[in-house]
């Protein structure tokens, strides 16, 4: 656990990272990720069905839901590839501007792949900011969004903590970031079960849907060497976040994460 930890921090040795349970140059890993995303992204919402059973509709809502989005507030998506979160927060925020007023909220889907943005604006543009940026080095300026969303892309960042600390400096005071992620289960005697679905069951899946076995192997992998809950909680405060917290979803398949900048 450390040492998968130990490969995602500034300075370790030889300058080395995951990419599922390999060790990779920084890189390396953020050429073979963009590879992986070009090739899944045409059946990304697609494969997120298959493999979730739908489940992942309902883990989106409850990370919406903790962000609270309001009319007149700026939103990054971050990792927004094809436009899931930032359309439930624009239906949350419309909803609201409805009863109370106000101006609609401004959401900027951000992505490092190209591939993932084209299939979200193919779902339709939807007055959507779509910015094709490293969340390493956010071209927003400090203290400009209200609020910061990451959904199942953290994990898949060369640099995690270079990741929240751009996230802290682009969320105004008050800001919220919210993060929801594969993480490790919170309740044991099902590992095996869960185990089996996860390496043999969902790259079958990937091949039969996607047409592609190895990206969701890959996938797979790096669940299992991203940080446990409370790893990546004391990471986001190290980022200077606060009141951070957790909340473990599907007994800790999926766990979501939020913080403040105050």
């Amino acid at each position: 656990m450390l040492a998968a930890m130990a490969a995602d921090r500034p300075g370790a040795a030889d300058d080395r990272t995951s990419f599922g349970f390999e060790d990779v140059p920084r890189a390396e890993k953020a050429q073979r990720v963009h590879g992986v995303f070009a090739r899944v992204a045409r059946r990304y919402d697609l494969m997120n069905d298959a493999m979730s059973g739908g489940l992942h509709r309902l883990w989106k809502d409850e990370a919406v839901a903790k962000l609270n989005p309001q009319p007149g507030e700026f939103f990054l998506d971050v990792a927004g590839g094809t436009g899931d979160i930032a359309r439930r927060i624009a239906r949350r925020a419309e909803r609201i501007r409805k009863r109370r007023g106000g101006t609609p909220a401004r959401i900027a889907i951000v992505d490092i792949n190209e591939e993932m943005l084209a299939a979200g604006r193919a779902r339709g543009e939807d007055g959507f900011s779509w910015v094709n940026a490293d969340a390493e080095a956010l071209p927003f300026r400090d203290a400009s969004a209200d609020g910061y969303t990451i959904a199942f892309g953290i994990r898949n960042c060369t640099n995690i903590d270079a990741v929240l600390r751009e996230a802290r400096r682009t969320l105004k005071p008050g800001g919220r970031f919210v993060c929801l992620e594969f993480s490790r289960l919170a309740i044991g005697g099902i590992e095996p079960v869960y185990d089996f679905y996860s390496f043999r069951i969902i790259p079958l899946i990937g091949k039969a849907v996607a047409g592609d076995e190895d990206s969701y192997r890959y996938l797979v992998e790096s669940i299992r060497r991203f940080p446990e809950q409370e790893d990546f909680a004391g990471m986001m405060r190290d980022a200077g976040f606060a009141r951070v917290g957790y909340r473990n979803l599907a007994g800790g398949v999926v766990a979501l994460h939020w913080g403040w900048a105050l």
